[in-house]
């Protein structure tokens, strides 16, 4: 378990060292913030930082860094580097910058973001992307639990409407229009702080069972320095898409604002935004590792944890806590699977809301004004989930493109704090490299992710084994990253002139 430790403590020295440098280099300091400038009572107020810490944590994890972490496990402990590393260079860069960023413009929405720094054209393209993705994120966020919660009172031998999963899928939309309409402190900054803390009991009690039980050991990287996915799926790019929430995902950057419009320093970014990335990647780093630890490994690859992951996502979480903290673990993994999701989801149509808001610059303090936006958004919200749960739509093959599209966003997000930075004049190599990383990322997955045009490129065996065309992708996936960073710098010996910022939320 050597190799785990290690990694563990990088990441929480990560927080220290690293943190520290990418907030000195932003430079926070004590200027008046949205929140305290602002004040509307509904999105601008002001919390305390330990609650701003859980609310963000759980906002930007969910079950991601459990699902992801499972999942990424397929391929072995080399997984642990990409948590470790990734979390620290490149998921608390963007983290941090995309909160911090649309700290510094109002509590802007990071479409609104992105179009100061990267121009009116990417603005429109992200608040598409971000409306799209967030409706579809909180569908999903609602679909899921109704169904985990109809299985529990089946399995219990329960019958009658609490069995259907169209009474609940209707009750947690009714819950999201609540939460998404009334102001942030009141149901978001009372029980998100509680489910933080039980996301991060699971997590240790899991890190616990495996140290304890000498049945289970977590093997080595360097005993292990190979891809163990049993369907001989390559590690670049899928396992740094797979691996999302608990290294970097671009559907933090759609979160981050919501706490920025709520801090009463800017030198709470820190802990906020950065601690809370890291504190994520600590808890994929555990669930990578029990996924590594606790199933059995056959001819050197991870059948054990396939044959687990093909039951559910849900049942391979409930278990993992099972085997590992046993009764306790089973009410915690239930706790997890059913509100994790539906804490994701209401604050992916509260930022759904407020992205429309600055889109359409619809004052939000007034009841009449969070209505207009409300009854449209969770409007949609309801036609997919109630059509998904009738059987008249099926929308998986679009959510499909979600790991892409949330690793792009990402990309683009870095590039715009890039800009940021150039326009301060400060280190804009700190989020440009990431940048750069996450474009070839972003790029060889389109060429060789099956939902993209891996459909083209790729082909498959006798017996029906995908053949990666990796030949044609990867070079062509690092070329286009260089031509990114080109136009980066060509683009920058153009510009001298900072941005007009943009007053918001007025």
């Amino acid at each position: 378990m050597i190799s785990f430790l290690i990694c563990l403590a990088i990441l929480i020295g990560g927080y220290f060292i690293y943190g520290s440098l990418v907030e000195r280099t932003f430079g926070p300091d004590d200027r008046e913030t949205p929140a305290v400038k602002i004040n509307d009572g509904v999105d601008y107020v002001v919390l305390p930082q330990w609650k701003l810490f859980m609310i963000q944590l759980l906002n930007i994890a969910g079950l991601g860094p459990i699902f992801g972490a499972l999942q990424g496990a397929l391929w072995g402990p080399i997984v642990f580097l990409w948590i470790t590393f990734g979390t620290i260079f490149a998921g608390g860069v963007h983290d941090y910058f995309s909160g911090m960023m649309s700290e510094r413009n109002s509590g802007a929405s990071i479409s609104e973001i992105a179009g100061i720094y990267l121009g009116g054209f990417m603005k429109n393209v992200m608040r598409v992307f971000s409306v799209v993705l967030l409706i579809m994120v909180g569908t999903v966020f609602a679909v899921g639990p109704a169904g985990l919660i109809v299985t529990l009172f089946k399995n219990s031998g329960a019958s009658g409407i609490v069995t259907t999963t169209l009474f609940w899928l209707i009750l947690v939309l009714v819950y999201y229009f609540i939460a998404t309409f009334l102001s942030i402190d009141k149901i978001i900054g009372k029980i998100y702080p509680l489910f933080g803390i039980c996301l991060i009991i699971m997590a240790v009690g899991v890190a616990i069972g495996i140290f304890v039980k000498p049945e289970y050991t977590i093997p080595e990287i360097w005993n292990n320095f190979r891809s163990m996915h049993p369907s001989g799926t390559p590690v670049w790019s899928f396992m740094f898409i797979t691996v999302a929430c608990g290294a970097i995902s671009g559907f933090h950057a759609t979160q981050s604002p919501l706490m920025a419009r709520c801090m009463k320093s800017e030198k709470q970014g820190h802990f906020v935004f950065y601690g809370a990335m890291v504190c994520e990647g600590i808890i994929a780093l555990i669930w990578a590792a029990a996924g590594c630890a606790l199933y059995e490994v056959t001819g050197g690859l991870n059948t054990g944890l396939a044959a687990a992951l093909a039951n559910g996502q849900s049942a391979a979480i409930y278990d993992v806590c099972s085997k590992t903290m046993g009764g306790i673990g089973i009410a915690l993994a239930m706790l997890g699977v059913i509100a994790c999701p539906i804490t994701s989801g209401d604050t992916a149509f509260r930022s759904a809301r407020l992205v429309l808001a600055d889109w359409f610059h619809v004052e939000q303090k007034s009841m009449v004004g969070r209505l207009k936006l409300c009854i449209p958004v969770l409007g949609v919200g309801a036609i997919l989930g109630i059509g998904n749960a009738l059987g008249a739509i099926d929308y998986t093959v679009i959510w499909r493109y979600f790991s892409w599209t949330n690793q792009t966003l990402a990309m683009i997000v870095l590039w715009a704090a890039s800009m940021y930075l150039f326009y301060d004049k400060k280190n804009y190599w700190i989020t440009a490299v990431p940048a750069t990383f996450m474009s070839a990322v972003s790029v060889t997955y389109f060429l060789l992710g099956n939902e993209c045009l891996g459909q083209f490129l790729n082909t498959k065996t006798a017996d029906g084994a995908i053949v990666y065309n990796t030949a044609v992708a990867y070079p062509i996936g690092v070329l286009v990253a260089a031509l990114f960073l080109g136009i980066f710098l060509y683009s920058i010996k153009k510009r001298d002139v900072k941005p007009q910022y943009e007053t918001l939320g007025k």
